[in-house]
């Protein structure tokens, strides 16, 4: 059974930081040969691509994030994080992680973020 569970999402002010982490497991491939990535969803709005990182250590970010957020991965640890710096009231979501080409998805952690 394939699990992702997520944590360090919280509350903080604008200007603030937080880092999130999403440990996997059960997968039946190799850790290090999936992308992962992390998505926000707002309340009645679809989700949306925050960052994501190949196997081969490429990424991509959503537009919105304008150089403050880095998506990064430990492969032996099976984990990906999200490091958000300089959040916005706008980054207001819950953060889901997934495995890239799959439909595994986590729960969500929620951040809040107030001005």
């Amino acid at each position: 059974q394939v699990q992702l569970v997520e944590s360090g999402g919280g509350s903080v002010q604008a200007g603030g930081s937080l880092r999130l982490s999403c440990v996997i497991s059960g997968l039946a491939s190799d850790f290090k040969s999936v992308g992962l990535s992390w998505f926000r969803q707002k309340p009645g709005e679809t989700s949306v691509l925050v960052a994501l990182v190949t196997k081969y250590g490429d990424f991509n970010y959503g537009s919105f994030v304008k150089g403050r957020f880095t998506i990064s991965r430990d492969d032996a640890q099976n984990t990906v994080y999200l490091q958000m710096d300089n959040l916005e009231p706008e980054d207001t979501a819950t953060y889901l992680c997934n495995v890239l080409c799959t439909g595994y998805w986590g729960q969500g952690t929620q951040v809040t973020v107030s001005s």
